[in-house]
C-alpha cells in the first residue's frame, strides 16, 4: 500500500479545542398511532377514488426511510384488499437502486417493504410509456406497470427539496414525475429543469400525469425534527399542488436546523441516500453548487466541510460527497462509484459526485479543516460536529461557540465532550449519542 505524505502542519500532532455537547429542544409533536392516521385518511379518500372490487391498484413506494413506512404500506394494502381491490407495490424511485429493476426491488427489501410484510406482491421493472408533453417539448413518462392497472396511488414524504426552493418541493408531485416516471422520467425532468426551472417543471409534469394517467391520490407524510411522523394527509389527484404547498410549509416549520449562520468548520459523521436525496441536506449545510440549484447560503455559510463516513444503508451511493471539502479514506473505500455516478448523471448533479481531498482518518480530516482556513488559533475556530443532517437534536460545538449557544433559548449545553480518537484515528464521542451509532 502506498504511504501518503502530507505537509508538516498535517503530519504534526494537533491540539483540538474543548468541545461541548448541545441539546436542541425541538418540538416532539408526533403521531403515536400511524395506522389509525392512515385509516382516517383512507376513509375520506377511498369512497371518491373510483376503486372497486376486482380492480388492480399500483401502490408507488419510494426509497426514502420514511418513519414506519412498512406499517403505512401494509395498512394501505390491507384497506385496498378489504375493498376487494388487488394492490401491487411498485418501486417509485427514479434512478435509485442503480436504475435497475433488481436494484430497486432490493431497496424496498432493505426498507422491509415486501410481499410478506405488506400483503401485496412487489413488481419491479423500469418500463415507461409517454403520457404527454408539457411546455410544448418536455416528454412526460409514467410507469407502464402502473398504467396497466386500473388505478395508481403514491406514498411519499413531503419535505424541503435539496435542489430548489418553491411552494411545493419534495412530495407527491415529485414522486409522479421522477419516481413513477422511472429512470427515463427522472432524466427528462432533470434535463429540462435546466430550461424551465425545477419547481415549475415538477408542477407541470406532476399535474399532467394526474390528469392523463390513472393516478387517484397520494398519501403524504410530514415528519418532525426527530424523523417521526407529524402528519399524514391524503392528497387527491385534483388538489396536489394546493395540499403540497400547505404540507411543505408545515415541513419547513419542523425541519431541524443548526442555530448558526456562519461556521468555520462543519464535520458530518455520515452521509447517505436514506438521510437526504443529496447525501447531506443543503437545507442544513448551506452547500449546493450545481447548475440551476437554489442558493442555500442564507441557511448557513461554512468555510470547510468534512465527511467522515458513508451510512450503512446508502449501499455505497456517496452522492453529496462533492459538496464537502474533505473526506476520509473510509468514505473513499466504501464508495460505489457506479451507483454514485448513475445518481449524479441522472439528476445532472455532477458536482455532488466529485471526490474531495481525502485524508487517512477522522483525526486528520478534522485537523485539515482547522489547518486550512487561515492563521486562526484553534481556540477561535467556530466548529460543529453533527451525526448527519437528519439528526440535529444533539451536536457538538467548539469552545468558540459556547457563549453564542448560551444565548439561544432552544439550545442547552449539557456536557463537555472533548474530541478524542481511537488508535486508528476514528472519532470517539460519548456512547449515548456518538455519531455513526
Amino acid at each position: 500500500m502506498t504511504i501518503m505524505r502530507y505537509p508538516a502542519f498535517i503530519e504534526a500532532d494537533f491540539d483540538f479545542p474543548e468541545f461541548h455537547l448541545v441539546h436542541m429542544n425541538f418540538s416532539r409533536q408526533a403521531i403515536d398511532n400511524v395506522e389509525a392516521a392512515v385509516n382516517r385518511e383512507l376513509d375520506r379518500l377511498l369512497p371518491q377514488s373510483g376503486i372497486r372490487a376486482g380492480d388492480r391498484v399500483a401502490v408507488g413506494v419510494g426509497s426514502r426511510g420514511i418513519d414506519r413506512l412498512e406499517i403505512i404500506v401494509r395498512t394501505v394494502c390491507a384497506r385496498l384488499r378489504q375493498a376487494g381491490a388487488r394492490p401491487v407495490i411498485l418501486p417509485a424511485m427514479g434512478s435509485h437502486g442503480g436504475a435497475t429493476a433488481e436494484g430497486q426491488a432490493a431497496v424496498l427489501r432493505r426498507l422491509n417493504v415486501t410481499e410478506a410484510s405488506c400483503g401485496a406482491p412487489v413488481l419491479s421493472t423500469m418500463e415507461v410509456e409517454l403520457v404527454g408533453t408539457v411546455f410544448g417539448e418536455v416528454p412526460v413518462y409514467f410507469s407502464r406497470d402502473a398504467l396497466a392497472m386500473e388505478h395508481s396511488i403514491a406514498i411519499n414524504r413531503v419535505k424541503p427539496h435539496t435542489k430548489f426552493i418553491g411552494p411545493a418541493e419534495s412530495g407527491i408531485l415529485k414522486m409522479l414525475c421522477v419516481g413513477l416516471g422511472k429512470h427515463r422520467g427522472a432524466i427528462a425532468y432533470h434535463t429540462w429543469a435546466m430550461e424551465h426551472g425545477f419547481f415549475e417543471l415538477c408542477k407541470a409534469m406532476g399535474q399532467a400525469i394526474a390528469a392523463a394517467a390513472n393516478f387517484r391520490f397520494g398519501l403524504a407524510v410530514v415528519e418532525n425534527a426527530f424523523d417521526r411522523a407529524l402528519a399524514v394527509a391524503g392528497v387527491p389527484a385534483a388538489h396536489i399542488l394546493e395540499e403540497e404547498t400547505r404540507l411543505n410549509t408545515l415541513a419547513k416549520a419542523h425541519i431541524p436546523r443548526l442555530p448558526f449562520r456562519d461556521l468555520d468548520v462543519l464535520v458530518v459523521d455520515r452521509i447517505g441516500k436514506e438521510i437526504s436525496g443529496a447525501g447531506m441536506d443543503p437545507n442544513v449545510t448551506g452547500r449546493a453548487f450545481d447548475l440551476m440549484e437554489s442558493d442555500f447560503s442564507e441557511v448557513l455559510k461554512v468555510k470547510r466541510v468534512a465527511v467522515l463516513n458513508l451510512s450503512a444503508r446508502t449501499g455505497g451511493n456517496a452522492i453529496g460527497l462533492g459538496n464537502a471539502d474533505i473526506i476520509t479514506e473510509k468514505v473513499f473505500q466504501a464508495l460505489d462509484y457506479e451507483a454514485t455516478l448513475m445518481n449524479a448523471l441522472t439528476s445532472l448533479s455532477l458536482r455532488k459526485a466529485f471526490i474531495p481531498i481525502r485524508m487517512p482518518n477522522d483525526r486528520k480530516a478534522i485537523q485539515a479543516c482547522f489547518a486550512t482556513i487561515g492563521p486562526m488559533p484553534a481556540a477561535e475556530v467556530r466548529a460543529v460536529v453533527i451525526r448527519d443532517t437528519m439528526h440535529l437534536s444533539e451536536f457538538w460545538i467548539s469552545r468558540a461557540l459556547k457563549e453564542e449557544v448560551g444565548g439561544i433559548a432552544s439550545a442547552e449545553i449539557v456536557a463537555a465532550a472533548p474530541l478524542s480518537f481511537d488508535a486508528d484515528g476514528n472519532l470517539c464521542l460519548p456512547a449515548h449519542c456518538a455519531p455513526g451509532g
